[in-house]
């Protein structure tokens, strides 16, 4: 397997553009079809708008049947193994489409793929898959393809560090009221349970002046919510010359005109400084939810995850947040199960969610990824603890969820209205500024629009109204 060092410049992105035109040509004028499958974070469903961006510069079109494709793309995720037991699902099930459409194209890329022992796997296993790349050279698509088209064995480039960040990629995004901004891509903080600074990298700000850029462009377009995107949000600018904060970014993007609400993920506690909060506070258009993991309620726990605070940090963290922002929506991260981790241990875990009393939890069983330290831990926790401690956990979030949501019966809340419900077609839904989804009748007319919606109905996990 081929795996390289580079830095990308702008005459880069330029030569993609010479191979755009080059594909475009070969289809001579026949509509293409692709299937793109994402699995993971919205990093990567932010990775998968780019990919059908060059896709749509290349005269291809989206379906949503592999049958009726002539060119299928898995975007993966490694943060938890069933992923990826489900992308090896979809490649077996792919040997056969091959066999019957030898022309049909099968690529593979994303956080899988910047493990090389996958990449060996796959090679050797599903020979029937065409191309192979990974996070950092996403630019190069339009070039990959060209070449797996006339490659006689499977096409495989991955680099195995990061280079520089890539302006102006095409994005295509289906939702046309809001939209994910990246804002600074890979971590440094190493969690010994995850495998992200292993596949995305160390840690790269956009400059503010690219970031405002497109965040004005978005607003031209008539979004009304961005979300900003990066691994630790708040180590944003430490890496660039005039060391630029995160803070400082959202006075500058709040500015902005025709966009309505700021959104951002994900916050790493040891690094949510006073002066973020005071921006939260302060301005208009942030909206008041924070998603803060804490993953773990022991300090004993928290000290092996290589997390960089202690419970008692985090509860005072999170007072001062509501101190400033008494309406502030809380959500959170949780690892059910780290290796070591106690019933005591557990037992802080769950105090900290009866003291937090966050609106809303991921939890998650402990997962072991290869190349992390945790998966070498010998103290592995039984599946058969995990999975009771993580009944007992989603029981009291639950609880707690509902008893939050129980207050806005009866009250008005500020709606942006997103569209149809993916579960009921006669239903709207949208969210309020702090993240609750709710949902009610409307009409397309409605959609993109902020509505005032009076709740007559709470739900654990969302609210159903009326615009009034």
């Amino acid at each position: 397997m081929e795996r390289k060092s580079k830095c990308v410049s702008t005459k880069d992105m330029e030569k993609q553009k010479e191979f755009i035109q080059l594909v475009t040509d070969k289809h001579d004028g026949e509509m293409k079809k692709y299937y793109l499958n994402t699995f993971g974070c919205q990093m990567n469903e932010h990775d998968s708008e780019k990919l059908a961006g060059m896709l749509s510069n290349m005269g291809y079109i989206e379906s949503d049947d592999v049958n009726d494709s002539s060119l299928i793309i898995f975007n993966t995720c490694c943060v938890r193994e069933h992923a990826e037991q489900k992308v090896y699902g979809h490649l077996g099930a792919l040997k056969k489409l091959k066999e019957e459409n030898p022309e049909l194209v099968i690529a593979i890329c994303g956080c899988m793929m910047q493990q090389e022992n996958v990449v060996s796997h796959i090679n050797k296993t599903y020979r029937h898959v065409d191309l192979i790349f990974g996070t950092h050279n996403l630019y190069k698509f339009p070039e990959l393809l060209f070449k797996s088209f006339n490659n006689n064995k499977t096409l495989i480039d991955v680099w195995d560090t990061d280079g520089k960040i890539v302006e102006n990629v095409p994005v295509e995004r289906k939702d046309g009221v809001k939209a994910w901004t990246t804002i600074m891509y890979g971590c440094n903080n190493f969690c010994s349970y995850c495998i992200v600074p292993y596949v995305r990298g160390r840690e790269r700000s956009r400059e503010i002046k690219e970031i405002e850029k497109e965040v004005m462009t978005l607003g031209r377009q008539e979004f009304k919510e961005i979300t900003l995107l990066g691994q630790n949000v708040n180590s944003y600018g430490k890496d660039l010359p005039h060391k630029s904060s995160f803070a400082q970014l959202l006075h500058q993007l709040d500015k902005i005109s025709g966009i309505e609400r700021i959104r951002f993920l994900t916050s790493h506690p040891k690094d949510l400084s006073d002066e973020l909060i005071y921006a939260m506070r302060d301005l208009n258009k942030v909206c008041e939810h924070l998603h803060l993991p804490f993953q773990a309620g022991s300090t004993k726990v928290l000290k092996e995850m290589n997390r960089g605070y202690t419970k008692e940090e985090y509860l005072e963290l999170v007072m001062k947040v509501k101190e400033n922002i008494p309406d502030i929506s809380l959500t959170t991260d949780i690892i059910v199960g780290f290796p070591g981790e106690t019933d005591d241990d557990f037992e802080d875990t769950l105090d900290i969610i009866k003291k937090v009393r966050f609106d809303s939890a991921y939890t998650f069983l402990y997962s072991k990824r290869t190349g992390t330290p945790a998966a070498k831990y010998e103290n592995q926790v039984l599946d058969k603890v995990k999975k009771e401690r993580f009944e007992r956990l989603l029981n009291l979030q639950n609880s707690i969820s509902k008893e939050i949501n129980e207050p806005f019966l009866g009250k008005k809340l500020e709606v942006l209205v997103e569209g149809k419900s993916k579960t009921n077609n006669d239903i709207y839904t949208g969210r309020t500024r702090g993240n609750k989804i709710v949902n009610f009748e409307a009409s397309d007319k409605d959609i993109c629009k902020i509505k005032n919606v009076l709740i007559d109905n709470i739900r654990t996990w969302s609210l159903d109204g009326k615009i009034v």
